[in-house]
């Protein structure tokens, strides 16, 4: 299987000819004048909530970081690789973005995850595993409110993850010194994908409802 995939060079020509087709000034300009999203978006790579898509969003209105479970580990310059806290630097520093949204999604495989531990880890590494200790707060937090079905409790982990992440962001001074002096705003969102709602957080409460 050495052939590059067709639907990728099908979907490509057909955003040559339509939307590049459209938007070529905007994206010479954003080539020319580099980019200026005041807008970070920390999400999920899963296939099924792609930022871009769920905000309609234009060429370089916003930018964004994905992992597994839209998660932001605590400032730690420990040496350590870390893309999410690298990409974070570069757009509270760098792009001087104005918004950061941590923005989850239903039915998240890496919560269900946390929530029915596997008895083997998925490779010697265990990558995931290491990584998904990140929500061990969160998940302390769901065990604690009590009796839940399956259902309710991936959701309520799902939004904690996104109130613990939020807390992460602000573990990072360049983030806490912008967010006091009004020049930074941090938002939770969760987007359900078998209905196509959004959900926006409360900052005051972190309670979740519908934007619309």
């Amino acid at each position: 299987m050495t052939e590059f995939p067709h639907s990728l060079l099908h979907g490509y020509q057909s955003f040559k000819d339509d939307r590049y087709a459209r938007e070529h000034v905007r994206y010479r300009s954003l080539a020319e004048d580099g980019q200026k999203p005041e807008v970070m978006i920390i999400a999920c790579c899963d296939s099924r909530s792609a930022p871009e898509t769920i905000f309609n969003a234009a060429p370089g209105e916003i930018f964004v970081v994905r992992n597994v479970a839209n998660l932001v580990p605590p400032y730690e310059p420990d040496g350590a690789y870390d893309s999410t806290s690298a990409a974070l630097e570069f757009a509270v520093q760098s792009l001087k973005v104005r918004h950061i949204v941590v923005l989850g999604h239903g039915r998240c495989g890496g919560i269900s995850a946390v929530l029915h531990q596997a008895a083997e880890p998925l490779s010697p590494g265990d990558f995931i595993g290491k990584w998904m200790k990140l929500l061990g707060p969160a998940a302390s937090e769901i065990e604690a409110a009590g009796p839940m079905s399956d259902a309710e409790r991936q959701t309520a982990l799902e939004r904690a993850s996104i109130r613990h992440s939020i807390a992460n962001l602000r573990t990072f001074p360049c983030v806490s010194i912008l967010e006091d002096r009004n020049r930074l705003s941090l938002h939770g969102a969760w987007f359900d994908i078998a209905h196509g709602e959004l959900w926006t957080m409360n900052p005051a409460t972190g309670d979740f409802s519908k934007a619309m």
